[in-house]
Formats: C-alpha cells, sequence, structure tokens
C-alpha cells in the first residue's frame, strides 16, 4: 500500500542517507567553511545560516503584510508574529537537524523518499513558492529605488536583474563574504527601524496587550487572509530548503559527538537569529499601528503611501529616507537567499545543475512578468495588493514543505541517533497542524464567498 501512494522509498533508505550517498547540497560551497577544534572560533564557525534564514522576516512582503495588519487593526496581529516565530524557530531547528544528521537537504530528501508522481509537484510548488519571493522581491527593490533615487518603478524592475552580478561575486569570493553580506545589511534594516520606532513613540501598554492571541483572529477574515499572509512571508517554504542546505557549508565532522555539537550550535544560530529578526518583524507592524492605526488611518497598505506619509505623522523629515533605506536593504538581502534556495531546489529535486547566473535569469524573468505588468497597469497602486497575494500564495505553498520536513525528521530509520524527540516531535506535528487548517479556512472561506 505504501508503493501505491509512492512512498515505499522510506523503508531501507536511511542507512543510505547516513551514508551521504549522493552529491551533496549546493556542492560549489558544501563544507567550504572550515570549523575549528576547539574555542570560541569553532563556536564562531557556526553562526551565520540562521541570519540568511532570518532575511525572510524582514523581506518586502513582510512589509506590505505587516503595513496592512498595523494600520487596519492596531497591534491585534503581533500575536501572529510572535506564533509565527514560534513556528519558524521549531521548524528551522528540524532543517538543521535533517541536514547534520542525514547528509541530506530537505528537497534531495523529497526526491529520496517519493515516488515522481509525488515528487515532480512538490518541486513545482517549491519553485512557484520562489517566484512568489522574487515577485515581492523585484516589487520591493524597485519601489525602493523609486523613492531613493526617484527611479520610474518600470525601470526599476528591469534594474533588478541586475543584483545577479552582486551575488555571483560575492559567490566566488567564498560562502562568509555572503553571509557577511547579509549581516551587514541586517544591522543597516536595524538601525533604521529602530529609530523610526522611536520617533513613532506607540503605546507601549497596547504593544504588549498586541502579543496576544485573540480568537477574533479566526472569526474575521480579513485579518485572517492579513494574518496568513504574515504567517508566509515568517515562515517562508523556501527558507526551509535553504537552511537544510546551507548548513551543510560547515566541515563539522562525522563522528555523532561532532554532529551532535554541530546540531546544538546549529539550533542556537537560528533561534537566536530568528529572536532577533522577530524584533524587526514586530517593528514594522508597530511602526504601522503607531503612525497610522492611531490616528484613523486605516487604508494603508501600500509601500509608497506609507513612505510618503510616515513623515508628517512623525515630524521629521529623516523618517522617509530611513524608510527607503531600509526597504532597498531588505530587496537586496532576499535576493541573496532567493537565489540559494533557488539553486539548491532545482539541484535537490531534479539534480540538475545549472550556472547560478542562467538560474538566477530564469527565475527572475519569469518574475518580472507580472511585477512590470502591474506597475504599467495600475502603477504603485496595485503593488500592494500584488505583495500581499505572494505572502498568501507563499503560506498556502508552506504545508507541502513543512509535512515532508516533519515527517522524515521523526523518521528514526532515516535520522539515527539524532531523531526529533518525542516532544519536538508532537510540537511540530501540532504546527504542521495548524497551518493546515488555517489554510484550508482561508480557501473555505474563499469559495464561500
Amino acid at each position: 500500500m505504501a508503493d501505491q501512494f509512492g512512498i515505499g522509498a522510506f523503508a531501507g533508505k536511511g542507512d543510505d542517507w547516513r551514508q551521504g550517498r549522493g552529491e551533496a547540497a549546493l556542492a560549489d560551497v558544501h563544507g567550504s567553511v572550515q570549523v575549528p577544534k576547539a574555542g570560541l572560533r569553532r563556536i564562531a564557525a557556526f553562526l551565520g545560516p540562521g541570519y540568511m534564514v532570518a532575511v525572510g522576516y524582514m523581506d518586502p512582503g513582510n512589509w506590505a503584510t505587516s503595513l496592512a495588519g498595523g494600520s487596519s487593526f492596531g497591534y491585534t496581529l503581533l500575536s501572529v508574529a510572535l506564533i509565527s516565530n514560534i513556528m519558524a524557530i521549531v521548524l528551522q531547528s528540524l532543517c538543521a537537524r535533517l541536514a547534520i544528521a542525514s547528509g541530506r537537504d530537505l528537497a534531495q530528501a523529497c526526491r529520496d523518499a517519493f515516488a515522481p508522481w509525488v515528487r515532480v509537484p512538490l518541486w513545482a510548488l517549491a519553485e512557484l513558492a520562489i517566484i512568489a519571493t522574487d515577485i515581492a522581491e523585484v516589487i520591493g527593490t524597485a519601489i525602493g529605488l523609486n523613492l531613493l533615487f526617484g527611479i520610474p518603478l518600470e525601470l526599476g524592475v528591469i534594474l533588478t536583474s541586475l543584483d545577479v552580478f552582486l551575488i555571483l561575486w560575492l559567490q566566488k569570493k567564498g560562502f562568509r563574504w555572503l553571509e557577511a553580506f547579509v549581516i551587514a545589511l541586517l544591522a543597516v534594516i536595524t538601525a533604521c527601524f529602530g529609530i523610526q520606532v522611536v520617533l513613532a513613540d506607540p503605546d507601549w501598554r497596547g504593544v504588549v496587550l498586541g502579543f496576544a492571541p485573540t480568537v477574533e483572529i479566526v472569526r474575521n477574515p480579513e485579518m485572517l487572509y492579513l494574518a496568513l499572509g504574515i504567517l508566509g512571508a515568517t515562515v517562508m517554504p523556501h527558507n526551509l530548503y535553504l537552511h537544510s542546505a546551507i548548513v551543510q557549508t560547515r566541515a563539522y565532522g562525522e563522528t555523532l559527538p561532532e554532529k551532535r555539537e554541530a546540531l546544538t550550535w546549529a539550533t542556537w544560530d537560528s533561534t537566536i537569529a530568528l529572536m532577533f529578526a522577530l524584533l524587526i518583524n514586530a517593528s514594522i507592524l508597530i511602526l504601522a499601528a503607531a503612525s497610522f492605526h492611531a490616528v484613523g488611518r486605516m487604508d494603508v497598505a501600500e509601500i509608497d503611501q506609507a513612505h510618503a506619509l510616515i513623515g508628517p505623522m512623525l515630524g521629521d523629515s529623516v523618517a522617509p529616507a530611513l524608510f527607503a533605506i531600509a526597504l532597498l536593504c531588505c530587496g537586496l538581502n532576499s535576493t541573496v537567499t532567493a537565489t540559494l534556495a533557488g539553486q539548491a531546489v532545482m539541484e535537490g529535486f531534479l539534480q540538475m545543475k545549472l550556472a547560478p547566473w542562467v538560474r538566477r535569469a530564469v527565475t527572475r524573468g519569469i518574475a518580472i512578468i507580472p511585477a512590470a505588468g502591474v506597475t504599467i497597469l495600475y502603477g504603485s497602486s496595485g503593488t500592494g495588493e500584488l505583495l500581499i497575494l505572494t505572502q498568501v500564495v507563499l503560506s498556502l505553498q508552506l504545508s507541502f514543505a513543512v509535512v515532508p520536513l516533519v515527517m522524515f525528521t521523526t523518521d528514526r530509520g532515516k535520522m539515527g541517533a539524532l531523531v526529533a524527540p518525542l516532544w519536538l516531535a508532537l510540537f511540530a506535528t501540532l504546527i504542521a497542524g495548524v497551518i493546515v487548517a488555517l489554510n484550508l479556512k482561508l480557501i473555505w472561506d474563499f469559495f464561500g464567498g
């Protein structure tokens, strides 16, 4: 019966996985970061992949959902950001566990475990998620260029295709250079939002209360739509494929003690990075709630609209510039991670290797078409709705990455001694169930009118 459903390959492949069968994930950078034998330098060697993943909290699509959520519902959806963060911490820790225990990334694991009629749709859905992410990056970067330099949106959309040269240059210098680039831009984004939140002077009691969940989120279809957008913008499907691949850039060793230590530090790395990113993610929503919702502007969903209003609302001319700089940094950062995720997905599912610039040109070309179409037909007025839609699409794709991840990491035959403990397995299963249920609720609401 298992073979009938295409999952018979689960039986007996655990040993092959743990012996590292097949080509390594992202072979050109696999094991390229050396891990010293002891001391602080050994710990520092594991830091980095978590911050690459944390970029998902700050991509331009997340801006649209958080701006709309904050302006429409004040601080209420902060609870969704917190819950999404907890989900992300658990799921990313499972990605590290899968990679370190089995030597496989999530895409490779799906290819090994499922029959073609299962894994090909999974690959297509993963590609769809990356395209949705890329659309958000294209629009966000184009808007950032427009706000800072006055470049027309239509031209900005085309210019975003040039970012591939930056990525290729950084990749040639080494994977740590990519990580340093991402972390440096994260620092700029943090400074920009820190100053803006101070200027906004939010109602801190409302902020604290906003982190408490409310059933209104499920009962109100509009609020649920934005909540799922925030979930999709936070726990992004392509991040699961990405993290399970880039964790293997560390040369942590092959013995069980070495793998246990690598898992510990990789988990700390992603957890700290995601907690840090929660501050940025929440700051976007807090800024929108304090600047717009508090004064009765509950219709702010467009990024350029928020940029135009934020200066007068905060009474400070520097706020719009900080807003635009942070947006451009987010777009550039997301470009790096989406490119690597796309490479891992294609190589993992299809065992097909393309030159990075070819891979990037294809996905960016596909993303530019809808982004350019919307900007030409509707201008900036249509970009906010498209950004929110891309994040809801990501949320709908999330189940198809989370469910296999939980299945693999709770399978002792595949994971051996590093199988997820019972409490983690139960928690991860609950998270997967909640994600599936919320997406089914959204689909029900959509078709129910």
